[in-house]
């Protein structure tokens, strides 16, 4: 057994996985979990994360995030969690690494061009994506399709924002990719996920507040005396500047970054044990039917999360300079899209012979796929070989 001793009752516990939609032999070196977070790591649309935009194109800097970055620094923020609440480690990385690999080129902005050209033809949503990349699209496997991962890793990286039909919401309203999986293999759409999927979530707030704030002084779209009005934020770099007089500004924005982190991350620790000792579970379960999340911030964490947020989306994520980028991005999503789907024979092989044998309907979502998979790099090379008509 693996570290049955070290889980908690209500933890995912591998040993009583609901397994893989096509059976496999099981390890006797390491757990399904395991397993799953080793075959995401050796994907290639992991690989891909290097050149994917979080905030910044590639070309802008080195230092900046990227989306393979941002997902390590989610899955360290995620482990850490896990292995103080005993919950299985393995599977809250695994869902941490997984949950961004459907993202298009150039971040938001990119997923938003794909999202309206695709709007006759079933929209776009990179949560969607995620699972056609982990079901479908990796073709790694002599014996199937994807990655064929458990039903808890699957279903944390589609539910790990809680459940989808809620709040009135129906199947018809949900990416086809996602109800046409859960017909062969139903990752029960309208519960909650385990708490490895929950603690990612979380993790992945973190992560991006904190390194958006780093990045957004690199960038220099905003001043560290911008943030001293910022709940949380601004105390630790007031008590940074006043530990450490002189200090220079990469140490002092390292350092009090580093205590926002572990202030976040310690509220969770204490909301969600909190939670756990109300809802007393026996079981993963009992997590699931709970009703409400039990990883949680607390309420006042929660709302100087929402205030860090608006301030980002103010003064970062609109910003005048990223602004520019986004318009940029949109257009070569667009371009591409029209004209690959107008005139599939462009597209390499085997794309091109899947593309001209494909109906409308199928043949759109291919060239999504197509581009959705590519990075910053190779989407700016394409648009460049199809639109410069000296290259």
């Amino acid at each position: 057994m693996w570290r049955n001793q070290a889980l908690a009752p209500f933890a995912t516990l591998p040993w009583q996985t609901r397994g893989r939609l096509h059976a496999e032999p099981s390890s006797p070196s390491r757990s399904p979990f395991q397993r799953d977070r080793d075959r995401i790591i050796h994907s290639t649309a992991f690989r891909r994360l290097k050149h994917k935009t979080q905030v910044f194109v590639y070309h802008e800097g080195d230092h900046y995030r990227t989306r393979l970055t941002h997902s390590l620094e989610v899955a360290q923020i995620a482990r850490t969690i896990c292995r103080v609440l005993r919950l299985d480690e393995d599977l809250g990385e695994a869902v941490a690494l997984a949950h961004d690999l459907g993202h298009t080129p150039f971040g938001h902005a990119g997923e938003e061009a794909l999202h309206a050209a695709m709007k006759d033809h079933g929209g776009f949503d990179h949560n969607a994506q995620t699972l056609r990349i982990l079901t479908k699209l990796e073709e790694r496997y002599a014996e199937f399709n994807g990655l064929n991962l458990t039903w808890e890793t699957l279903e944390g990286a589609v539910k790990h924002n809680g459940p989808l039909l809620r709040q009135g919401r129906t199947l018809s309203q949900l990416p086809a990719a996602i109800v046409e999986y859960c017909q062969d293999h139903d990752l029960e759409l309208d519960g909650h996920a385990g708490p490895e999927a929950q603690v990612a979530a979380l993790s992945d707030d973190i992560a991006y507040n904190n390194h958006d704030i780093d990045d957004g002084l690199r960038a220099g779209l905003f001043e560290i005396a911008d943030l001293m009005e910022l709940p949380l934020v601004g105390e630790m770099f007031s008590i940074v500047t006043q530990k450490y007089p002189g200090i220079d500004q990469a140490r002092l924005i390292h350092e009090a970054v580093r205590r926002v982190i572990n202030a976040m991350v310690e509220d969770v620790l204490a909301e969600t044990r909190r939670r756990l000792a109300e809802a007393a579970p026996k079981s993963v379960a009992d997590i699931r039917t709970l009703g409400r999340p039990v990883v949680a911030f607390s309420a006042h964490m929660a709302a100087t999360d929402r205030t860090v947020k608006a301030f980002l989306y103010k003064r970062m994520y609109e910003h005048w300079r990223l602004n520019r980028s986004h318009s940029k991005a949109r257009r070569v999503v667009a371009d591409l899209f029209s004209l690959l789907f107008a005139e599939p024979n462009c597209l390499p092989s085997p794309w091109r012979e899947r593309a001209e044998q494909a109906e409308t309907q199928a043949r759109a979502r291919l060239v999504a796929d197509y581009i959705a998979g590519m990075t910053d790099r190779y989407a700016l090379d394409e648009h460049k070989r199809l639109f410069d008509l000296y290259e």
